[in-house]
């Protein structure tokens, strides 16, 4: 309890005794009888209590008789009565036994209301006849606060509520009742005068039926307060699940939302934000992330940073989240919280660039609050921070990114606010569900009799809903990101490197192999981890063994016997200590191209989870090894570029050595241009590696159509091109960059309808920029970098599109 409250409760009893002893003083009772009848009707009266919707207290039919004897009795017989009855109302059908205190309160301040009513009641200005309704009025207003504010007072102070709040929601509503009674108090007051007191208890069957009616309304009024509570907290159960949906795409708990909602609210609580604007803040720190959903997946689970088109797509999140809130037509105001909760103090957030005091409040709690969460918390594109730190980051943005003032009140408060949260339950918790085991299986007679089954590891665990969701969410992004690293090398060492690593979360494995078809047998061409030697050594025949069948039928093996395999090397010795293989076929349009076979040492190991995410890599698996082992043929002895038809580089630096001495004898010049296609990796990203290869063929016949037949167009590698130009000068060279760029906008749109590539060029000059290849192609490249950073800059200062190329082609020549 607080001082403010045992002053409050102290001076209230003080009153209710001074009351109490100067009324009992100077009494003398005429009629016992009488007054024993009248405490008697009072005390039953006080045992009929409705139960106030909202608060602890209780109010009972007493107050009317207490008015009835503020108008025909004596103030002691009064108060005699009002303790009475005060007491009974503690003690009968009370839920909880009051303690001494509460009930010393309750009398006093009876007391001390029966007091002020009989003194206004008998006040000297209010006898006249023709005042008896002011006088009424008056008595029965003066009762209702008298009995009514100090306990809602009470209440406010012990509860640490709102006094006026509760005084206003939940007694204010009573007062045409008190008037009521103050009506029935005088029309008894006329009848005892009239007929007598006993007549006058005739009256007491339509107190009764009046103390019914009340009952019914009142509870009906809770029945429709808990209709709405239960409403209102199904809906804000309804957000919570939805919002750890979306989160759990992200985060495999909902950890990040608790801390966020606990933090914000407290620290709104704090910094006075009223009711609504708390539930607001409740909804939105749940819900501020929901625009996500219009933000491409490898954006938000890109592990490095994003690029300067990644960010401005990333930036709609706000005002899309926004929009689809605006549907759901909230009762308080999430919509501009949601919206706001990426501006910056300084103003140079989005989406409106809003500036200080014009971010609302609780945007800016929010925003605070959300990046000490998202500091320590783990990212694709950094470790998570510990809290400390992270809040020494925050520290340093306060008066640039966030608000001075929530920043200093975070500061203070967060070892207690991670307190609350960590004692705190999570928002919305489900216990995993023990999963029924499988017994084992005896050894397959063939390779093939596990084809397609599948068995539950002993010991598994059925997940949760977060935990699938975020599951689902990470597989997809793993076969994306193996999708998109199987492109980046043609080297099949490289490429069956790269997959094997992200293979492996996604499929955990002890040992894999990568047989790749000559001829009708099948040879290891890729082997890693355990038994590696064993199967780098096997020589398997077309239709034998596990990896053989798999071959044969183009059917995958699940959980089948590995030891089938080394029993093809002609030493019978040796055999796999592995004891699960997961085998699928590699297959192009040719037919199949090899075997990809993953091994672990448990028995039924694989699930049909792991047969399937296989399966659904297998084919770009398929496709990155054909490319690279056509690549590392074709590497050795070709002089042509496969895809395009272009000289590769190998032809390149012939040529231009030839080309050099030849013009070195005449006094001719020579211009070298290497070009690179910028937005590239992103078609791939977008459109895949055939529309990749597209682009590179329409480049390459748009480049070769375009340059003069002296001229000499090679494929470097990757996105890279050359053009070697005799006797191009530099005002030419200007003109051919501003076309080559042009040529290779047109073949993104016809290969693939994507409007965002260009190219990067450098020029150098011989001999003035080299005496030999290698120095005028490295400086054309120095050049061509330099070139790209101009657009970056170029597009990063919104400069049009009509200006950058050509700034970017004075760059590419000096």
């Amino acid at each position: 309890m607080t001082t403010r409250a045992r002053i409050y409760i102290a001076a209230v009893l003080a009153t209710g005794l001074v009351v109490m002893v100067q009324a009992l003083a100077t009494w003398r009772p005429e009629n016992l009888v009488r007054l024993g009848l009248y405490v008697a009707i009072t005390l039953v009266a006080s045992g009929m209590k409705l139960r106030l919707p909202g608060v602890t207290g209780t109010i009972s039919l007493h107050f009317l008789f207490l008015l009835i004897g503020v108008v025909n009795r004596t103030l002691p017989e009064v108060l005699i009565a009002g303790a009475g009855a005060t007491l009974v109302q503690c003690f009968w059908n009370a839920m909880k036994r009051p303690t001494a205190i509460q009930v010393a309160f309750n009398v006093c301040a009876t007391a001390v209301a029966v007091g002020a009513t009989d003194f206004v009641y008998h006040a000297a200005s209010l006898q006249d006849p023709s005042l008896w309704a002011v006088r009424l009025g008056a008595s029965s207003g003066v009762f209702f606060f008298a009995n009514t504010a100090p306990v809602a007072l009470v209440i406010g102070l012990t509860e640490q509520r709102s006094p006026a709040a509760i005084w206003r929601e939940c007694y204010f509503w009573c007062f045409p009742y008190y008037l009521v009674g103050a009506t029935l108090a005088a029309s008894f007051g006329f009848l005892s005068r009239s007929m007598g007191e006993l007549t006058a208890l005739l009256c007491l069957p339509v107190v009764y039926i009046v103390f019914r009616a009340y009952g019914l309304y009142l509870e009906k009024l809770e029945s429709e307060k808990d209709h709405a509570k239960e409403m209102a907290s199904l809906h804000l159960r309804t957000i919570e699940a939805l919002a750890l949906a979306i989160d759990a795409k992200d985060h495999a708990t909902n950890g990040h939302l608790h801390r966020v909602q606990v933090y914000a609210i407290e620290l709104g609580r704090e910094m006075g934000l009223p009711k609504s604007d708390l539930e607001a803040l409740r909804a939105a720190a749940l819900l501020h992330d929901i625009g996500k959903l219009a933000v491409p997946e490898h954006i938000i689970s890109k592990p490095g940073k994003l690029t300067f088109e990644e960010f401005e797509k990333m930036k709609v999140h706000p005002e899309v989240g926004a929009e689809i809130l605006e549907r759901v037509k909230f009762p308080y105001p999430v919509v501009p919280i949601v919206r706001s909760h990426h501006e910056k103090w300084d103003g140079t957030g989005y989406p409106n660039g809003l500036k200080g005091e014009e971010i609302p409040l609780a945007a800016r709690i929010l925003a605070t609050v959300d990046c000490l969460d998202a500091l320590a918390s783990e990212r694709q594109y950094r470790r998570a921070l510990p809290l400390t730190e992270a809040l020494q980051v925050v520290i340093s943005e306060s008066g640039k990114s966030y608000d001075p003032a929530v920043v200093e009140l975070l500061a203070r408060r967060m070892n207690e606010l991670e307190a609350k949260v960590q004692g705190a339950a999570p928002i919305f918790a489900t216990e995993p569900i023990q999963a029924e085991t499988q017994q084992d299986r005896s050894e397959p007679s063939t390779p093939g009799e596990n084809a397609e089954q599948a068995s539950v590891p002993a010991g598994g665990r059925q997940q949760d809903f977060l935990t699938s969701i975020a599951a689902a969410r990470q597989e997809a992004q793993a076969i994306y990101e193996l999708a998109q690293n199987l492109g980046n090398s043609l080297s099949l060492k490289e490429t069956m490197s790269v997959m094997a690593g992200r293979l492996k979360r996604m499929v955990p494995y002890d040992g894999m192999a990568v047989y790749v078809l000559r001829g009708k047998v099948l040879l290891p061409e890729y082997v890693s981890g355990e038994d590696a030697k064993v199967f780098s050594s096997l020589t398997i025949p077309m239709g034998q063994g596990l990896s053989g069948w798999v071959a044969e039928n183009r059917k995958p093996i699940l959980n089948g016997n590995p030891s089938v395999e080394p029993g093809y090397l002609n030493d019978p010795k040796v055999f796999s200590i592995l004891n699960s293989a997961l085998a699928v076929p590699l297959e192009t349009a040719e037919g199949v191209l090899g075997v990809l076979a993953l091994y672990k040492s448990g028995r039924d190991s694989f699930s049909k989870d792991h047969l399937r995410v296989l399966m659904a890599v297998s084919s770009k698996i398929s496709g990155a090894v054909e490319n690279a082992i056509k690549y590392k043929e074709a590497e050795s002895s070709a002089t042509t570029d496969y895809l395009t038809g272009l000289p590769n580089a190998r032809s390149l630096f012939v040529h231009l050595d030839q080309e050099m001495t030849r013009v070195g004898a005449s006094n001719a010049g020579l211009a070298v241009l290497v070009c690179d296609i910028d937005g590239f990796k992103q078609v791939n990203d977008l459109y895949g590696h055939l529309a990749g290869n597209q682009v590179l063929s329409q480049v390459a016949a748009r480049f070769r159509a375009m340059c003069r037949d002296t001229d000499y167009v090679a494929r470097m590698g990757g996105d890279e091109f050359v053009v070697v130009a005799p006797g191009l000068s530099t005002e030419a060279a200007i003109k051919k960059i501003l076309a080559l760029d042009q040529a290779t906008a047109a073949a993104g749109v016809e290969a693939c309808g994507c409007k965002f590539i260009g190219l990067s060029v450098g020029a150098a000059f011989f001999p003035a920029d080299g005496q030999n290849a290698e120095e005028l192609l490295a400086e054309a490249d120095r050049r061509m970098y330099r070139a790209k950073q101009t657009r970056k800059k170029l597009r990063a200062e919104g400069a049009s599109a009509e200006s950058i190329v050509p700034s970017m082609a004075r760059h590419a020549i000096h």
